[in-house]
């Protein structure tokens, strides 16, 4: 599990496509203290390290993981967001994120108010009904609290510490987005449809 609070922004440094696609992250987390099976969410996506070395750890990504996330776009120097798993007494900063990539959403537009950031995105129909005002969302990891929705496009506010430590600096229409929908009202969903 995890918060949505990023704790590095790191930097892809090689692709090995084979049976499955090996990424070799660089990062500043003290890979000493990650051990080898651990789980970092990489832009919102769980994944196992199954190496590493100083100031860097390699993931496996399935075809699954790649059809359904936008790791099948990242490249050597893609920067990704990483927040490693929660442990018991963690402070709780953003929502429960599990890491399970729901879709991906698409940058409609950005557009700076004052010191902050207004973004636009799209999402798939079938996950627009999880989506609520002021209800939480994880984008590309990033835990956010959405301000408006309207059909299948929804708007959230990036305050300035927020995009400057994490890959929002770089996004743009045109930009897509790992997206995991709240858990809460995944299951609140769930449960309605069986009433």
């Amino acid at each position: 599990m995890f918060t949505g609070i990023i704790t590095d922004v790191g930097r892809v440094a090689a692709v090995e496509r084979r049976g499955d696609t090996l990424f070799t992250i660089e990062t500043a987390f003290d890979m000493g203290t990650v051990d080898m099976g651990a789980s970092i969410a990489c832009s919102g996506c769980c994944l196992t390290v199954i190496d590493k070395a100083p100031g860097r750890f390699t993931i496996s990504a399935s075809a699954e993981t790649l059809s359904k996330t936008t790791l099948g776009t990242w490249g050597q120097g893609t920067e990704i967001n990483l927040e490693r798993a929660l442990r018991l007494g963690d402070e709780m900063g953003g929502h429960i994120v599990s890491g399970h990539v729901d879709g991906v959403a698409d940058v409609v537009s950005s557009t700076q108010e004052g010191d902050s950031w207004r973004y636009l995105f799209e999402v798939p129909a079938d996950l627009a009904r999880f989506v609520a005002p002021k209800g939480s969302v994880a984008l590309d990891g990033v835990s956010l609290t959405v301000n408006e929705v309207e059909g299948r496009r929804f708007g959230v506010n990036i305050i300035p510490h927020t995009r400057a430590h994490t890959t929002f600096r770089t996004l743009g229409p045109g930009s897509r987005v790992n997206m995991e929908v709240d858990m809460l009202a995944r299951y609140v969903a769930r449960l309605a449809e069986s009433l």
